[in-house]
């Protein structure tokens, strides 16, 4: 409901009219979802070390930062591109990975904009070499409603099943030198993991990225695209070292460079929950 009130807004009013009503929605946000807002002030106040009323203020600045990236989102794909700059920061590392001919494997997190990668990768890659690994839920509740209104994505999905069958989706793509991307920073209920110590503190993190790099020796990007001021996304592609042993090898590399991105972009990393289980 709210992304169709907020197309509407776009479309009718326009990009700078939407954020305004963003101010008020993003108030409502810190009263009427008491959960994620307790579990925001956490990350400030106990992992990033704010000031209690620092953390406060800057709980209201992530919602709102939040709501704006998705309304970027809807613009650019709806005729507002030219409002944004873009710039491409390590997008040779994919070019270079690509060229190995054995696909990758490219990590994100539920941070910044990964949804704006068609944007960067139609001039660079071949959008329909990379595929967009998610749970059945986000595919059929998101993506379903923001293709009805900006268009078929060019990226492609692959989504996770009960019966397995994503994992012969997976081999085809790599077989076929194409790109997997992961947010790796969250796991599903009853899968493996690992546990990392990430900003301070241990908590869990999915095995299957890791392991699936490690087993095949398939190559590794970190890759994260951040709003900066003044309309601008940055695209940041660092490659893993490439000599892992271990899936945890793998996991330490893209939490030291997780933390690297959380600490410059503290706003933009949404885990709007009990990331660390200090709640319970």
């Amino acid at each position: 409901m709210g992304l169709r009130i907020y197309v509407f807004f776009i479309k009718t009013f326009g990009l700078y009219f939407s954020y305004f009503v963003l101010l008020f929605v993003a108030a409502y946000f810190i009263v009427f979802s008491f959960s994620s807002t307790k579990s925001t002030y956490y990350l400030f106040k106990k992992r990033l070390n704010y000031s209690t009323f620092l953390a406060a203020l800057n709980v209201y600045k992530s919602y709102f930062t939040f709501g704006r990236i998705q309304l970027d989102k809807i613009a650019i794909a709806t005729g507002s591109k030219h409002k944004y700059s873009f710039e491409f920061d390590g997008i040779e590392n994919i070019q270079d990975l690509l060229k190995q001919g054995k696909g990758g494997i490219l990590l994100t997190a539920h941070i910044g904009n990964f949804n704006l990668a068609k944007q960067f990768f139609d001039d660079q890659i071949n959008p329909a070499s990379v595929n967009l690994v998610m749970s059945d839920f986000e595919h059929q509740q998101i993506k379903n409603y923001l293709e009805s209104v900006t268009g078929k994505a060019s990226l492609k999905t692959i989504v996770l099943k009960d019966d397995l069958s994503h994992i012969f989706e997976m081999r085809k793509a790599l077989d076929s030198n194409e790109l997997l991307v992961f947010a790796a920073d969250r796991y599903l209920k009853g899968s493996k993991t690992y546990t990392a110590e990430f900003l301070g503190k241990e908590t869990q993190f999915p095995q299957g990225p890791f392991k699936l790099a490690v087993r095949n020796a398939i190559p590794v990007v970190f890759v994260h695209i951040m709003r900066e001021k003044n309309f601008h996304y940055h695209f940041y592609a660092r490659p893993a070292a490439g000599n892992e042993k271990t899936g945890k090898e793998i996991l330490k590399l893209y939490l030291e460079n997780l933390e690297t991105m959380v600490r410059k972009y503290p706003h933009q990393w949404y885990n709007y929950y009990d990331y660390w289980n200090d709640f319970n």
